[in-house]
């Protein structure tokens, strides 16, 4: 017997799988709720009965695991099996399906209980801690790489944060009641095209001695870079392009060791879309609110 899409508008299947689906944890889980159709198949029927069973008797037992929202991968997997780069974003999606499976693989064999139809899911995942902890001490969030990430990127850092205090100190200089205070706007040092900057009266531009980045809207302030700091804002920008550089470089490594292991990620990820649309949706508080239903 088939199930037409008349039979399933009368019985409003769509509203229990959308139901289904607002309690599934993982975006992946959700579409597979959303796409759930019926089987006459008394063999997958029952397959489906014995792991929500299961899925419910492991919740009792041990409380429902955590799935972390993971993202799907398949795209970022594929793209690095290409060489390509992963963004920060990517390769910390990849951390989390990795940090998923171990978490994952921990519940199941950790104080195992009992035996279950859903072991054979668990026993499906592939958990790599050395990755999974490389990519996440390198990466902070998706706009920042930590320090750690390469001996390299933490030494250019520390001469970034040694030039910035240079350049500062000597901009103090200016803005503190020296010699040129009398000539600025503000006594206040900000930035213009990278640069540190002071910003000087347009009619005391020539007591300043220094390069012209910008003028204000009303053309009664000019920003200028002092001739003292020249070189060390080259210096600066020098370093900034290095720093750049060498995350590239860390991020091209990340992505390198992702695509040769892409294809566990990869099933990774179906296992634990797989186990999140089974026993995420058979917690407790799901079982008592949908009752029979079976996933």
């Amino acid at each position: 017997m088939s199930f037409n899409e008349k039979t399933l508008r009368s019985l409003e299947f769509d509203k229990i799988c959308e139901l289904l689906a607002s309690y599934a944890p993982t975006e992946g889980s959700k579409t597979a709720a959303k796409i759930l159709m019926p089987s006459d198949d008394i063999d997958v029927v029952l397959k489906r009965q014995r792991r929500t069973t299961d899925a419910k008797r492991l919740c009792d037992a041990k409380g429902m695991p955590s799935f972390g929202m993971v993202k799907d991968v398949s795209e970022s997997c594929e793209r690095a099996d290409k060489g390509a780069t992963l963004s920060p974003g990517e390769l910390l999606a990849i951390a989390s399906v990795l940090r998923t499976a171990r978490t994952l693989s921990d519940y199941c064999h950790g104080n195992h209980l009992f035996d279950t139809v859903l072991d054979e899911i668990f026993d499906r995942l592939m958990p790599n801690r050395t990755l999974e902890e490389r990519i996440s001490r390198s990466i902070i969030s998706e706009e920042l790489i930590a320090d750690e990430a390469s001996d390299t990127l933490a030494n250019i850092r520390r001469q970034i944060r040694i030039t910035n205090n240079k350049i500062k100190e000597t901009l103090q200089k200016y803005v503190q009641g020296g010699s040129h205070a009398k000539y600025l706007q503000e006594n206040i040092v900000t930035m213009r095209n990278g640069r540190y900057v002071i910003p000087v009266k347009a009619e005391c531009k020539n007591e300043v001695k220094g390069l012209i980045h910008d003028t204000s809207s009303s053309g009664a302030t000019i920003f200028v870079e002092p001739v003292a700091v020249v070189e060390a804002n080259n210096e600066l920008r020098v370093l900034e392009s290095k720093e750049q550089h060498e995350i590239e470089k860390i991020l091209s490594d990340l992505s390198a060791r992702v695509s040769e292991v892409s294809d566990a990620i990869w099933l990774n990820y179906r296992n634990i879309t797989e186990l999140a649309f089974v026993e995420g949706i058979n917690d407790k508080i799901v079982a008592e609110n949908l009752g029979r239903i079976t996933v």
